[in-house]
């Protein structure tokens, strides 16, 4: 009795097909949210003010929709700036452009800590409540900037 013989070839020409999945290229959404994110982190130090700004909005939001009584409850966060501007003139007194990035910090928390009342209170984007946000979150992000750049 003889077995059949079969060649290595053959066995070769009875493998299984395979296939090769390439990917799609990425849609043109993709490239550019993708493109943005990573240009987002990169800069994400220089932008903070930009985000916290972004952060009050939503949190003024929510707390209007909780409840038009939050307003009172941050109403006297609105002195705490000039608070901390008498307490440091008293301690360390400035002068110069040191009194006048004191004067323009406290000014700048008064208006964004009064803002946050009144947002919470009528909300974000009643009346002038809007571009009032808009304009401190301008102020706030050049003064971070060039904050940044002299230290």
């Amino acid at each position: 009795m003889s077995t059949p013989s079969v060649s290595r070839t053959s066995v070769r020409r009875r493998s299984q097909p395979f296939l090769i999945v390439v990917p799609d290229r990425p849609s043109l959404t993709r490239e550019v949210f993708g493109f943005l994110g990573r240009a987002l982190w990169r800069f994400r130090a220089a932008l903070a003010p930009t985000g916290f700004a972004l952060l009050a909005l939503v949190v003024t939001a929510l707390l209007h929709v909780l409840g038009w009584w939050s307003g009172l409850v941050l109403a006297p966060l609105a002195i705490a700036p000039a608070v901390w501007f008498a307490v440091m003139q008293r301690r360390r007194p400035g002068h110069g452009s040191t009194l006048a990035w004191r004067i323009g910090l406290a000014a700048l928390a008064t208006l964004t800590s009064t803002w946050a009342a009144l947002a919470a209170a009528f909300g974000p984007l009643a009346g002038p409540l809007g571009l009032i946000w808009l304009l401190a979150l301008i102020v706030a992000q050049a003064a971070w900037l060039i904050v940044r750049r002299t230290h």
